[in-house]
């Protein structure tokens, strides 16, 4: 890798994604750098940044423009979970299948898949891709989070649900994403309290996210109904009534 893209990727490997995609923007169009190492690493920056669209611009161009490599293996993998975000299902299925057929099966590939079966509400499948993510790694935050969120809304064995999830939020206290599942299995299970607490959390570390704020809300609008009827209970108990 050339010493010209040096900063830039300390900035990316720091988390400062604004600033190190403000360098590799800079980087001169006549230098030493290749256009596909340019790309890859402003593709990086704009998907961590969540702009979906500018992302898919320079990713698209190392996967057209390379040879077959981990690096090209990880554009795929990240092009798959931004068509899943962004409602491209087809074209995740499509670059997911290249993984695999080029023998990348990868944890994160599996995980992927099993994204993508959700969003297309395959709950069978869902669970299959991420059980077999947790064959290859029985430890993988991801899988174990996914697995544990999948089951937790059809409803499927609550307590397995509770156990793959806390073993994810024990990974990393602080994930949006684990926290609004800690919240989703406890609302599962009835214990409203719990589930406020969490997904409270959630909400507070990334309130741009849709599916953690409806559940919050979701939430909270149970636990005020549920308080209300108690103390309908308790002023009726209070005037003599009988219950």
């Amino acid at each position: 890798m050339s010493n010209v893209l040096k900063e830039g990727i300390t900035l990316y490997r720091s988390s400062k994604y604004e600033d190190a995609l403000a360098f590799f923007l800079s980087v001169p169009s006549d230098s030493s750098v290749s256009s596909t190492d340019l790309a890859y690493y402003i593709g990086l920056c704009y998907a961590r940044m969540q702009k979906y669209d500018e992302a898919l611009l320079y990713l698209e161009q190392v996967i057209t423009g390379g040879d077959e490599n981990d690096r090209m293996n990880q554009c795929r993998l990240i092009l798959s979970v931004i068509y899943s975000l962004t409602g491209r299902t087809r074209l995740a299925d499509f670059e997911l299948k290249k993984l695999l057929e080029g023998g990348y099966q990868t944890e994160a590939v599996f995980c992927a898949l099993a994204y993508v079966a959700w969003i297309q509400k395959k709950t069978e499948a869902a669970v299959s891709y991420y059980e077999k993510a947790l064959d290859i790694n029985s430890e993988y935050p991801t899988a174990l989070n996914g697995l544990g969120y999948v089951l937790a809304c059809s409803g499927k064995d609550l307590t397995k649900a509770l156990s793959l999830c806390k073993k994810a939020y024990d990974f990393d206290h602080e994930c949006p994403a684990f926290l609004d599942s800690m919240g989703w299995v406890y609302y599962q299970l009835g214990l409203l309290k719990e589930a406020k607490q969490y997904s409270k959390r959630a909400k507070d570390k990334d309130s741009s996210n849709a599916e953690i704020i409806e559940h919050y809300r979701l939430i909270h609008s149970q636990q005020t109904t549920q308080r209300d009827e108690n103390g309908s209970a308790a002023r009726g108990t209070g005037r003599g009534g009988v219950r």
